[in-house]
């Protein structure tokens, strides 16, 4: 089966590595599943909202980042003092995506059994095309599933 990103999915591989959006039209293309881009490049902004969620953070500039402070911690970098890959480096490409299964017209975010299985098979074809990645399905702490970032 042939899989294509929609306009969601392509718009939020703008600004991302050339290698990455590479490995990631291959996999779609190739893939038994169909899956979509969550996130790829980040601002500090929305960076900062994801470091809040689970803490209360506070920005020297702008005071506190309001965030759910009772709900599960998502990110361990906070987009100033620890940046994300998510976010651009000096070369101004973002060097990480996030992926979800999309079936039902929608990412399906719940759905771990089929997302390691796209993982498996991202995993598979950066082999191929000697694109040296690192997973966050493989990483203890933070285990953050559907991440992908260039090694």
């Amino acid at each position: 089966m042939s899989f294509v990103f929609g306009k969601r999915s392509k718009d939020k591989l703008q600004g991302v590595h050339p290698k990455l959006v590479t490995l990631m039209y291959k996999s779609i293309e190739t893939s038994d599943y169909d899956f979509g881009i969550d996130y790829g490049v980040r601002d500090v902004a929305t960076q900062q909202k994801l470091y809040s969620y689970g803490r209360t953070v506070v920005n020297p500039d702008t005071g506190p980042i309001k965030g759910n402070k009772f709900g599960m911690q998502v990110t361990t970098r906070d987009g100033v003092v620890r940046r994300s890959n998510h976010q651009t480096k000096s070369d101004g490409f973002g060097y990480a995506v996030d992926i979800y299964p999309y079936y039902k017209g929608s990412l399906q975010t719940k759905d771990q059994k089929t997302l390691k299985l796209i993982i498996d098979h991202v995993k598979k074809t950066a082999k191929e095309l000697d694109i040296k990645c690192s997973f966050g399905i493989d990483w203890k702490n933070p285990y953050d599933p559907p991440h992908i970032e260039l090694a």
